[in-house]
């Protein structure tokens, strides 16, 4: 089973395919979304990064054995089981017919329909209404196409379904109104069919459909253009002004040259999209500063021996008006089935709260067998109140568990500490054996 690291940067339509392919697949899929571990628009330039990914675009994937790949659909192939790749031969050859057709026609009029939109690209009406055709266009082979069936390729959900799917969820958050995708109810209904399944919300979350067609925003626009330099008068005038008109223009052809941007900085419309959004405010930035440095802990915690080293640290530096421990027990037990299924809540919700890194530690432990298990874990959050609240983004999974917060001079917090950072122990409060663990870090 594929094990590895995703490099992009948050929200990235791209990257969403290969993270809900993983989640079909069970593959272990690591996303590096923020500092230190990518940071986009400098790691990406780094000869390190160059070095494995020569054009430095993401999303990009690097295996724990080192293997690596770029470019959406192959990493997201490769991150697929049997099923989601098409079965046979015949199901295989639809699933890179519907991948191809996602890339050359519903990409291309979906950005200049979409991107005005977003701010990122200047409106041409032309350009526009050509797009508008063009979408209706492959909306209507689609809607053709699932008049009899549920999914694109087969009866199950197939890596056609994910790629079209994405390729389509600007289209349908920003654009496609009522009155729009109302003559295509067959598309509308797949969709959303398809971003209701587990796998997809694991990845995408809640997805709502607009109900007004955004349009051109000329403000958002203009904020979003590079400040151009305005030339000095002397520059303009003076002595300048004197010269010959050849001379200028080769002064003029030189600037240009000299203005031309390395081609390995350069980002395509959709990485603008998205790299270009303004910067969330830290949900944590109202809470005092804390002498427990919680990545100094981490380090120890992953570079160390867990029982001699990294909880002493651990309780030594602790902060108890800074920080807090929380207990976390799953609401329904009764659903989970195969246990690689049930890994796969732990990691999902762990890739949502990717932001939450730097302010927390977890260690979620699944306890039991294959249609007999269990998942609890011990969280550490800044703060005294649970993190979930402070920001939206961290609210899809939490409301799964139960939460009790722990007092951390008890031997009750002080037993469930070591047991769950060390992956070993009584766990008299569980009544099952140990499975598996996830550790958020």
């Amino acid at each position: 089973m594929a094990a590895g690291t995703l490099y992009t940067y948050p929200e990235n339509w791209r990257a969403f395919k290969a993270q809900i392919a993983a989640q079909y697949s069970g593959a272990r899929l690591k996303v590096a979304t923020s500092a230190p571990a990518f940071t986009f628009g400098q790691t990406n330039r780094t000869p390190a990064f160059l070095n494995n990914f020569p054009l430095g675009k993401v999303p990009a994937y690097q295996g724990d054995d080192g293997f690596c790949l770029f470019e959406s659909n192959a990493i997201a192939h490769y991150l697929s089981n049997d099923t989601l790749r098409g079965s046979t031969p015949q199901a295989a050859a639809q699933v890179l017919q519907w991948v191809s057709f996602a890339d050359s026609e519903i990409i291309p009029p979906a950005s200049a329909w979409v991107f005005p939109t977003l701010g990122i690209m200047q409106f041409n009406k032309q350009a526009t209404e050509q797009a508008k055709e063009d979408v209706k266009k492959f909306l209507a082979v689609l809607n053709q196409h699932l008049n009899t069936r549920t999914f694109l390729v087969g009866e199950r959900v197939t890596l056609a379904d994910i790629t079209v799917a994405c390729s389509m969820l600007w289209l349908y958050k920003q654009v496609l109104d009522p009155s729009f995708r109302q003559p295509y109810p067959n598309v509308t209904r797949w969709f959303v069919t398809c971003v209701n399944q587990p796998q997809f919300k694991a990845v995408l979350g809640e997805v709502k459909l607009c109900e007004k067609m955004a349009q051109f925003d000329a403000k958002k626009f203009a904020e979003m253009q590079p400040k151009k330099e305005t030339p000095s008068k002397k520059e303009k005038g003076g002595k300048e002004a004197g010269k010959p008109q050849e001379k200028k223009e080769k002064k003029k052809e030189e600037k240009k040259e000299e203005k031309k941007p390395d081609p390995e900085e350069e980002m395509d419309d959709c990485d603008a999209v998205l790299a270009a959004e303004p910067k969330a405010k830290d949900p944590f930035a109202h809470l005092p500063k804390s002498a427990f440095v919680m990545d100094e802990f981490k380090r120890k915690y992953s570079n160390e021996d867990t029982l001699t080293v990294a909880i002493p640290h651990f309780w030594e530096h602790f902060d108890r008006e800074g920080y807090s421990i929380w207990h976390s027990q799953y609401k329904y037990p009764e659903e989970l089935t195969l246990t690689f299924k049930s890994c796969n809540l732990i990691t999902g919700m762990f890739q949502r709260l990717d932001k939450l890194r730097k302010n927390a530690f977890a260690s979620v432990i699944l306890f039991g067998t294959n249609n007999d298990s269990s998942i609890s874990g011990i969280w550490v959050f800044r703060g005294q109140e649970l993190a979930f609240t402070l920001s939206g983004d961290w609210q899809i999974d939490y409301e799964s568990y139960d939460w009790r917060k722990l007092d951390p001079n008890s031997e009750e917090c002080k037993t469930m500490v070591k047991e769950y950072f060390a992956w070993e122990g009584d766990f008299k409060h569980v009544g099952k054996a140990f499975n598996q663990g996830k550790i958020f870090k």
